[in-house]
């Protein structure tokens, strides 16, 4: 959100903008309460990143607990009650719009990224993994350095512990401190500049012979996410045949909708993305 809202953003980041940057304006979040509270620059309130539960938390768990939050900003002091369910429908269309269609990719490149770490640990020891996670981020003599951070912090800022957690759309390391909470550190995880590129098309052929010519047609086609007019268009299909193929391919597994306006997006899930290139 805070990439969509500043002027500038990273190349590596550009084509998901000029992509994602038309549907949040035509939603409205380009200036609703989620707007308001994250700006381009500055502070974003601990509440609504809340510490997750796990290595991997559902979007609802997360959402839940924005819904149950204590916190109170001034803009929503006056009815709390109200703004905060708004607030989470903001963040739930967001998701929606900017991050579901993508999400097997992003989710296979900080899985990846998890698992690399994890090795580094057991074969190198913690020292190796935090001086390997970014140029301004060092471990000497017992100090976590952050170079770039404008103050000092004290370790009784934070509770026991240091999670870090790969985040697709920082640049640069960030902190968040709760004094029951261990110090957290997002950072940016290794292939990001890849993420976006486009990929070689896939062979169908193989597929087509199990799920069918209009399917697999269907799945090589999702490189980005699409709706079934652009699909149709692209595989030569009727829009009510490529939405009964969509349909089909969704029931299984291998695609997943999200609400874009009037629109649906389709995109490829990880298992279809597994399948395509099992199959060369």
């Amino acid at each position: 959100m805070r990439l969509l809202r500043s002027g500038a953003a990273p190349l590596v980041h550009r084509s998901w903008l000029d992509q994602v940057r038309p549907r949040v304006a035509a939603a409205g979040l380009d200036r609703g309460l989620l707007a308001e509270i994250v700006g381009p620059t500055g502070y974003v309130p601990d509440f609504i990143n809340p510490l997750p539960d796990g290595p991997a938390p559902t979007l609802a768990a997360e959402l839940d607990a924005i819904r149950a939050a204590d916190h109170r900003l001034r803009a929503m002091r006056a009815d709390p009650a109200s703004q905060l369910p708004k607030l989470v429908k903001e963040i739930e269309t967001y998701w929606e719009l900017a991050l579901g269609p993508y999400w097997a990719r992003i989710r296979a490149l900080l899985e990846g990224d998890v698992f690399h770490r994890a090795r580094q640990v057991a074969e190198r020891g913690v020292r190796h993994v935090l001086n390997d996670l970014h140029a301004d981020v060092s471990w000497t003599t017992g100090t976590l350095r952050v170079d770039r951070r404008p103050r000092t912090l004290a370790r009784t800022a934070a509770g026991t512990g240091l999670l870090l957690i790969p985040a697709t759309f920082v640049t640069q390391p960030q902190l968040r401190t709760l004094p029951d909470e261990p110090l957290q550190m997002a950072y940016t995880p290794r292939g990001v500049g890849a993420l976006w590129e486009a990929r070689r098309a896939p062979r169908s052929e193989a597929v087509a012979g199990v799920l069918g010519r209009a399917r697999a047609a269907l799945l090589a086609e999702l490189q980005t996410p699409a709706s079934t007019t652009d699909l149709a268009g692209r595989t030569g299909l009727t829009t009510p045949g490529a939405s009964q193929h969509l349909t089909a391919l969704r029931d299984a597994g291998l695609v997943s909708a999200h609400r874009a306006g009037r629109s649906v997006l389709y995109a490829r899930t990880a298992v279809g993305e597994a399948l395509l290139a099992a199959a060369g």
